[in-house]
């Protein structure tokens, strides 16, 4: 099992250090990153928190999941990895790059 937990349906206004505190109840905690809207700062609602050993993340996911934070009850499981997407292909006709110019004129 992987040390790095999700973390989701968090209330918008918690911060690392309340991830921090909340989950070094059930051990070591390595580090806790909230996802943040890039535009405007405002936290999205889930991070990550990974803990020092399987054992602790473990616990943590048996202890906190569906635990009530701020009048939401939390989501916490295995964090998955990222997917990876391909940058080929895509929408439009052809299934090219929308955005690349043609060659030859439309008329």
């Amino acid at each position: 099992m992987s040390r790095k937990l999700y973390v989701g349906n968090l209330p918008y206004e918690t911060g690392e250090a309340d991830l921090q505190d909340l989950f070094a109840r059930s051990g070591s905690v390595e580090s806790v990153k909230v996802m943040r809207d890039m535009a405007t700062g405002r936290a999205r609602g889930f991070a990550f928190v990974e803990m020092s050993t399987d054992e602790e993340a473990q616990k943590a996911i048996t202890e906190l999941n569906a635990y009530q934070l701020g009048g939401r009850s939390l989501t916490v499981n295995e964090a998955r990895p990222k997917p990876e997407y391909s940058r080929s292909g895509g929408g439009g006709f052809g299934g090219g790059d929308s955005r690349r110019r043609r060659s030859e004129p439309r008329w």
